[in-house]
């Protein structure tokens, strides 16, 4: 099955093909397709370019970057930047903060912080997850309170992806421990990651990479200034910034590209003789994933189409668990292709086996985690059956 799009439709994703291409350097594009981890200079190069051509934050309202564009556009959009494998734009920057100032800064904050984020002049990281607020946010323990002009911040924070590279954070804290209700007492503030006081700690991960990091705060004080939105309003700003997440999280056309890249091997491994490609199991494997997938992208653009006013849809909770298990049983389906192969996960670059079966396991290991972050896909099935099936 394939989306009939009018002749308009069609000339836009040329444009953006095109694009993407050609525009955005090979060497970033390889790292990408090679399932390999970028440097901090690959997506700063990355997102730059998109940016000095009016594309990184086509989401964000026309006055502070972003495109008049329909929900279908944008969804071509990414489409199409997944499937020349250009590396989206940074999404703490781009899907998470930069809506949230946009929707609830004030115009200072606005015009402080906007233009920086969607040019990766500042790079954002995280601070949500606590070791005792993960999935349940609300539980989080870390502090502010109130001393003169500052917030004086203590706690901590953890699985803080890419914190290495960045430049600020966005923090839930704590400002009203006695709320009746443990979500009503909750702020978001913003500040620098060289602020004394702020400790960052690296994570190892089972794949061997560096990706998520701990992050402490001692008597860390922060301008109030850097207070988004109202106090304790913080929870709102949060459900909002998940909200958005979630959508991002489908990655509809990484995993178009990764089923692509499967059958391109299964046609080259053999297996008695003949391609693996023609084994009726993996034949038919694939072809119910890829049913799978269409099914998905036909339930984002009915998400993206109904979410307006900055309410999420709540069936991006939908699209979160099911695009993460496709990621997922996409990662599974290349390991099963490499086989044996896949053992070499860590060999040099001398090895014979190829470098695609190289990273195989590291990569369906490391893609254990989409189904935790962004919301455990137990909380989204929590979500669809209260807001969507009224369970």
């Amino acid at each position: 099955m394939r989306l009939q799009l009018s002749p308009e439709l069609q000339a836009f994703r040329e444009e953006m093909r095109t694009f993407f291409t050609t525009q955005v350097p090979q060497e970033i594009r390889d790292t990408v397709a090679a399932h390999r981890p970028l440097s901090k200079e690959q997506y700063v190069g990355a997102m730059r370019a998109l940016n000095a051509a009016g594309l990184a934050v086509p989401h964000w309202p026309v006055e502070w970057g972003g495109k008049d564009w329909t929900p279908l556009q944008r969804h071509i959009w990414r489409e199409e930047m997944q499937l020349a494998d250009v590396p989206e734009p940074l999404p703490f920057n781009a899907s998470m903060i930069g809506p949230v100032l946009a929707a609830f800064g004030n115009q200072e904050q606005k015009e402080r912080f906007l233009p920086k984020t969607a040019n990766l002049d500042i790079w954002w990281c995280q601070g949500f997850s606590e070791p005792d607020a993960g999935s349940d946010l609300a539980s989080l323990r870390t502090t502010a309170v109130r001393d003169g002009d500052d917030w004086v911040v203590n706690g901590q924070k953890t699985w803080t992806t890419l914190g290495q590279h960045a430049d600020w954070i966005f923090c839930l804290v704590r400002t009203d421990p006695g709320a009746e209700k443990k979500q009503r007492g909750i702020s978001m503030l913003v500040f620098p990651m060289d602020t004394p006081g702020v400790t960052l700690r690296p994570i190892q991960l089972i794949d061997g990479g560096h990706e998520v990091n701990e992050v402490f705060f001692e008597d860390v004080r922060v301008p109030a200034e850097n207070l988004i939105g109202e106090e304790n309003g913080g929870w709102t700003i949060a459900k909002f910034l998940l909200g958005n997440e979630r959508v991002g999280i489908a990655r509809i056309g990484s995993t178009k590209r990764m089923l692509a890249q499967a059958k391109e091997h299964a046609r080259d491994i053999t297996v008695d003789g003949r391609p693996l490609l023609d084994d009726p199991f993996m034949a038919a494997r694939i072809a119910e994933l890829e049913n799978d997938l269409v099914a998905l992208e036909l339930t984002a653009l009915r998400v993206v189409a109904d979410s307006s006013g900055g309410k999420q849809n709540p069936a991006s909770s939908v699209l979160k668990l099911r695009g993460s298990e496709l990621q997922q049983r996409a990662t599974e389906l290349m390991v099963d292709i490499a086989g044996p192969l896949s053992l070499a996960s860590f060999a040099g670059e001398g090895s014979d086996v190829p470098d695609w079966a190289r990273v195989t396991t590291p990569h369906y290991l490391n893609y254990r985690k989409v189904s935790i972050y962004g919301g455990s896909n137990e909380v989204q099935r929590t979500i669809i059956a209260g807001s969507i099936l009224g369970l």
